[in-house]
């Protein structure tokens, strides 16, 4: 059973979150349409104990999170105090060493800057939980070599290189940043990539994340046993698609996803909720994404309130690129943090968000003027969403063609 209220032609959104829900766990959407809700919902649990969602509930919302710094640090650039094209190390001194002198901030926001590699640069997990670890880590590192016209998914490392260039240019971390510049200006109700110890109670937990079940030597066995056949099919998808020209690397997939520990890492942790991950760990609720991204359809103004100027939102949602990702293989048609939108009918062309692990995720379409949030505690997904927000996204779409 699902909560909330839905306006007349978005019925459908409501229903296919209903039918997602039956599966199990919890979650909610939001969609904007012309600068106002047309769809609020939620349903489920929050967590294993059965707890009931609320309307306040919030979720760790895996890479859906980096649409929300890459917001941030278009704030600064469209106030003069950030250049795309100037060099990170400009504003990140240290930046410069080991050959990166010439990354420039349009490099790092595109995925071209070649720092996908977490799995050299930290022996742990746990190592996320430490901002300057985490920088002075990036700062010392070598980029690998990325292709001229493709990109490489900088899955984890992406979001401390931005966060660390928010941090440079406006002087304060990055929750500090989020909710002056971002969450105040807009009424969001929790924008968090760094939760307050106070707003964890509302936080979802993950259900039937292996991190979040106890581990036995059995266990342990089993979780190789699956690695081992993963390997097995990956290797066999790889070589196929090799045939036929594609780039893809599995290895290198790998190495950007998958540091050490991960497997035992607990995203809905109160410790990990707490910290600052900002590729990977923000907390929100739908609304909150949806709100964000329906300012940026409407050209960076909603009720009165300019983020950003229609040029600002412009430059950061142009395409950057079109080839094929060296990371997620597919053609993510990266903006300035962004990538593409997919429905099942097609892709809006000037649609831009970016979705998440776990089968979250947020966009917008300024030729609809119409935006979604959608947050969900199951499901694995891949990098980059899974069918959930597709479908979401399709009913969305088809609400807001039938209303023009």
């Amino acid at each position: 059973m699902i909560h909330g209220e839905v306006s007349p032609g978005f019925e459908p959104v409501a229903r296919q979150l209903e039918a997602q829900l039956a599966r199990g766990g919890g979650g909610a959407v939001t969609v904007y349409h012309r600068g106002r809700p047309v769809v609020d919902v939620w349903g489920g649990v929050r967590d294993e104990a059965g707890t009931p969602w609320q309307r306040d509930t919030m979720a760790v919302s895996y890479s859906t999170t980096k649409g929300v710094i890459a917001t941030a640090l278009h704030v600064l650039a469209d106030r003069g105090q950030l250049d795309y094209d100037a060099p990170v190390a400009r504003y990140w001194p240290e930046f410069a060493r080991a050959g990166k002198a010439g990354i420039t901030v349009r490099d790092v926001l595109a995925h071209r800057a070649g720092l996908f590699n977490i799995r050299d640069l930290i022996d742990d997990a746990r190592r996320m939980l430490d901002w300057e670890h985490m920088v002075e880590a990036l700062a010392a590192a070598a980029p690998a070599p990325v292709p001229a016209g493709a990109t490489a998914y900088q899955a984890l490392t992406w979001g401390y290189l931005v966060g660390e260039l928010v941090r440079r240019v406006s002087g304060r971390p990055v929750p500090d940043f989020l909710a002056a510049e971002l969450a105040a200006p807009l009424g969001l109700d929790g924008l968090y990539i760094g939760a307050p110890p106070g707003e964890l109670a509302r936080a979802a937990r993950l259900i039937g994340s292996p991190a979040r079940r106890p581990r036995t030597g059995q266990g342990e066995a089993t979780f190789a046993a699956a690695r081992r056949r993963r390997q097995r099919v990956f290797g066999a998808v790889e070589r196929a698609l090799r045939l036929i020209g594609h780039p893809v690397d599995f290895e290198r997939a790998a190495a950007a996803l998958a540091p050490r520990g991960i497997s035992s890492f607990d995203f809905s942790s109160d410790e990990v909720l707490a910290a600052c991950i900002p590729a990977a760990n923000g907390l929100f609720p739908a609304r909150s994404l949806a709100r964000l991204y329906a300012t940026l359809a409407a050209g960076g103004t909603l009720d009165g309130v300019r983020l950003l100027s229609p040029a600002t939102v412009a430059r950061a949602t142009e395409i950057q690129s079109h080839g094929y990702d060296q990371v997620t293989i597919f053609r993510m048609r990266w903006r300035l943090g962004y990538h593409r939108v997919g429905t099942l009918r097609g892709v809006p062309p000037r649609a831009f968000g970016h979705f998440g692990w776990g089968g979250s995720g947020a966009w917008a379409d300024p030729d609809h003027q119409l935006a979604l949030g959608f947050v969900v505690n199951t499901g694995r997904g891949t990098p980059i969403g899974d069918l959930r927000i597709l479908r979401l996204g399709t009913a969305a779409l088809a609400g807001a063609r039938r209303a023009r």
